[in-house]
């Protein structure tokens, strides 16, 4: 599984790369607004800033809501850097930018993604990434993460080349089953990623091992 980030943070950003395990960066007008970024030409220079932090794919979401205004915002974020995936919402016009950035060489993630069968349009409009927002699924008392494993299923029933990227992730725990159940990416906050590496019995035996040294050595 490839582990993304979800922040606007280059601090956040630059210690998750530090670890070793960072595959990408994923953010939103609203984690923007929370660093204190606006206007146009501030975004465009932050999402420069973040792919220059981290090798690997950082998406960078459209504002617009119609087809022709996704395709030229998408075509202005493409332009910035290499590692921009597009994030387009799960809408009618969406799937049809979706289809056009396909048939253009432009990689685009499919966002705001909450059943099976906004999945599989997405898919079949060639979306890189699709992203279900599993955390907001159990909000409304449905199981997150079997979203995850139905669009696996499906995506598996017919070869799709889509990565399922796993977003509105909460907890550690939803970290581990959408591994179990094969999600490609999990897309969450830096304190989602270092409580990975908790366990009270970890704490306990290395504890044991220093006190040992220490009895040792002195």
């Amino acid at each position: 599984m490839k582990f993304f980030i979800d922040t606007a943070n280059l601090a956040q950003i630059k210690e998750a790369n530090e670890l070793g395990v960072l595959d990408g960066v994923t953010t939103n007008p609203s984690l923007m607004a929370k660093e204190g970024i606006k206007g146009d030409a501030a975004v465009l220079e932050h999402y420069v800033a973040i792919c220059n932090l981290v090798n690997g794919p950082v998406s960078a979401e459209v504002i617009s809501t119609e087809f022709k205004g996704m395709v030229e915002e998408g075509k202005k974020l493409a332009a910035l850097h290499k590692n921009i995936v597009v994030k387009v919402p799960m809408i009618k016009d969406g799937i049809k930018a979706i289809k056009w950035f396909t048939e253009n060489g432009i990689k685009t993630n499919c966002t705001l993604v909450f059943s099976a069968a906004q999945a599989l349009l997405a898919a079949k409009a060639g979306a890189t990434m699709v992203s279900p927002f599993i955390g907001r699924v159990d909000d409304s008392n449905w199981d997150g993460v079997q979203l995850i494993e139905q669009i696996r299923l499906i995506y598996d029933n017919y070869d799709y080349k889509t990565e399922i990227l796993a977003a509105s992730i909460r907890n550690s725990m939803h970290i581990v089953r959408c591994a179990e159940v094969g999600a490609d990416i999990a897309t969450c906050p830096l304190s989602s990623i270092v409580s990975l590496f908790s366990h009270p019995l970890t704490d306990i035996g290395l504890a044991k091992f220093l006190e040992d040294h220490k009895k040792v050595n002195g």
